[in-house]
């Protein structure tokens, strides 16, 4: 069988494709995000008081975890990866 140059390509274009997906890891504000949302837009919450409301329910993150998660989300605008949730 010959070496065919195509097909090398292809299959190194895809791996590398493959290896460029962003993977979701699970975050600790997953089981949190429609109240953190809803809280947000509905309610016009501050950073610090989501921080305050998460602390309530034993959830002790940063004011900037809690702004980089909700700029990720599809519903709040953002154009991360979540929309499979």
């Amino acid at each position: 069988m010959a070496f065919d140059v195509e097909i090398e390509l292809a299959d190194i274009r895809r791996q590398l494709r493959q290896a460029r997906r962003r993977r979701h890891y699970k975050s600790r504000l997953d089981r949190f995000r429609a109240e953190l949302v809803s809280l947000r837009r509905d309610g016009n919450a501050t950073l610090s008081e989501l921080v305050a409301w998460l602390r309530r329910r034993r959830c002790r993150v940063a004011a900037s975890t809690v702004c980089r998660y909700l700029a990720k989300l599809p519903e709040m605008g953002g154009g991360g990866d979540h929309a499979e949730f």
